[in-house]
């Protein structure tokens, strides 16, 4: 079994946040094993050890994985200092702290998945990873096949020169150009700086697919559990 940090394991249980439970352990209000812990860096095996927090033990928090059909008007963070409603505003009865896998814009719409397996995140939002995510793209314009092709082979931006791209046509006419944009780079407001780029900004934009996962059966603000499938086919990323 896989041993973690104290504070990790106690801000994973809901006990207080990971710096909280820091100066929590530091004031010696936590016992491993009926011994008192007072230094950092102690490592635990929370389905072994017994772990007390003012003389309740406490227990491993239950990994829960969500996927959403993130809507329009909502902003991807925990909270949000602005006010505005934000991705867990939409989601109901769950006791585990989630947090959201990347970002989607405040005026991007489509599938986000929240978790509190910080393990997974780190493998779905690494750049080293390449995960697959693929967007409707609608944008501004007559979308020409040269144009469509730059967006394939790569276009330069501020922060770099994209990676290759799948494009997957749908309809265009004079007004508006609609594709399917598949990329692995998580690079900040990407798609809509790529069409920028192209001179045909975005309309509207939707995540469609990540990684393996769609929105099959869902509809604008709806939720679910993922399925034991789906889960498994993302632990197999890891190795």
């Amino acid at each position: 079994m896989a041993k973690d940090r104290l504070q990790k394991v106690m801000a994973h249980a809901g006990v207080a946040s990971r710096r909280k439970s820091e100066e929590i352990i530091k004031e010696g209000r936590v016992k491993v094993n009926g011994e008192v812990v007072t230094e950092m860096g102690v490592k635990v095996e929370p389905e072994v050890d017994e772990i007390e927090v003012d003389g309740e033990i406490i227990s491993k928090e239950k990994r829960v994985y969500i996927l959403l059909y993130k809507p329009l008007g909502y902003v991807t963070t925990v909270d949000d200092p602005r006010g505005r409603k934000t991705v867990l505003d939409l989601v109901d009865n769950v006791k585990q702290r989630i947090y959201p896998v990347g970002r989607l814009d405040y005026n991007t719409s489509g599938l986000l998945l929240l978790t509190n397996d910080g393990e997974l995140t780190y493998v779905l939002t690494h750049p080293s990873y390449e995960i697959d995510k693929t967007y409707m793209v609608e944008a501004e314009g007559y979308v020409s096949d040269d144009k469509l092709q730059k967006l394939e082979k790569g276009v330069k931006l501020s922060d770099g020169i994209t990676a290759p791209a799948e494009v997957n046509m749908q309809n265009r006419d004079s007004f508006t150009t609609q594709f399917e944009l598949t990329i692995h780079e998580g690079r900040n407001r990407q798609v809509r700086r790529m069409c920028e780029k192209i001179s045909n900004p975005v309309k509207k934009l939707e995540r469609i697919k990540f990684a393996n996962l769609n929105l099959d059966g869902l509809e604008p603000g709806d939720y679910r559990e993922l399925t034991t499938k789906e889960l498994k086919k993302l632990q197999n990323l890891k190795i």
